[in-house]
């Protein structure tokens, strides 16, 4: 593999922007690390065969479409890892910004072989975060005016779910929970599984009294008996738009408006991100925002310095 530039000698001002984003600079690097050995297992041979060891070019990293941009951050990591202190990254817009077809997201500027050869895997970065901001900024602006939130699932790529979550709060949505230790969510396998949903609640809440317990209900009668044993943090989930409204005005009418969430899950789609927020619920979870996003058009495009 490619000489890469060890972690402590990285821009400091670049580890601290993704920390302050909520990521592991440490874990970011080991991942874009893999990601490189994946790509350049020996050397990039094209480049090495095309270009002389001396040329240098500049580039523009432009939107090819409109939408919210994501992950440049960890493109601009990607970039220094092949590079060093080599290569000059500047006029990088902040992750979360609106662009449009054409507008300058980066520029880059640095020896041509390692600009290629880190090329790919910073545009894939970027062009999958990007995506994922994308398709949550819609489904926030599609909420917008009804006081449900969007939130993510853990459907997310295997070693993305960090980057993938990240790249949802650019687009403005929530996170839920990360992992299957930091929260408890009773699922319908569990209610199998211990013979009933509020044995189910009951078992998770005195195990861990410390955790925040959310229960999924397939229907009205499930939720009343989940809240009567007092959980306060519900999944509907399948439900038909006119059973959701139901369980909004069944809290309501036991006085547990402001206390009791309601999140809205299963098969939604976009068409009916309104509808389904019009119920009522608090949030909609939507898996589809991290496991069958479109990737974000990004393009580079070099030329000789000078």
């Amino acid at each position: 593999m490619i000489t890469t530039t060890p972690y402590d000698a990285l821009p400091t001002d670049l580890l601290a922007e993704l920390e302050a984003g909520g990521l592991d600079p440490r874990a970011v690097h080991a991942h874009v690390l893999q990601a490189l050995a994946e790509d350049v297992p020996t050397e990039d041979v094209t480049s090495l065969a095309t270009i002389g060891p001396d040329t240098r070019a500049v580039g523009d990293v432009a939107a090819r479409e409109a939408g919210t941009v994501a992950g440049l951050g960890v493109a601009a990591l990607a970039l220094h890892l092949v590079l060093g202190d080599q290569v000059q990254v500047t006029g990088r817009v902040p992750d979360g910004t609106r662009v449009r077809p054409g507008d300058v997201v980066m520029r880059v500027a640095g020896p041509a072989r390692g600009l290629l050869t880190a090329e790919r895997t910073a545009l894939n970065y970027a062009s999958h975060l990007s995506g994922v901001a994308t398709a949550t900024a819609a489904w926030v602006e599609a909420l917008e005016g009804t006081g449900a939130r969007v939130l993510d699932t853990r459907k997310t790529l295997p070693t993305y779910r960090s980057l993938q979550k990240y790249a949802v709060r650019c687009g403005g949505g929530l996170n839920h929970r990360t992992s299957l230790s930091d929260r408890a969510m009773v699922k319908d396998n569990h209610v199998v599984a211990a013979g009933g949903v509020v044995p189910a609640y009951r078992a998770v809440r005195s195990t861990y009294p410390e955790l925040r317990v959310e229960v999924e209900v397939t229907d009205l009668d499930q939720l009343r008996e989940v809240l009567d044993a007092g959980c306060e943090e519900v999944l509907l989930d399948n439900m038909p738009t006119e059973v959701m409204a139901e369980a909004v005005r069944l809290v309501d009418r036991l006085g547990l408006a402001g206390r009791v969430t309601l999140e809205a899950s299963g098969g939604l789609t976009f068409d009916r991100a309104r509808e389904v927020a019009a119920t009522g619920v608090d949030y909609i979870s939507v898996g589809a925002l991290t496991h069958s996003v479109r990737v974000f058009d990004l393009g580079l495009d070099l030329h000789e310095e000078g």
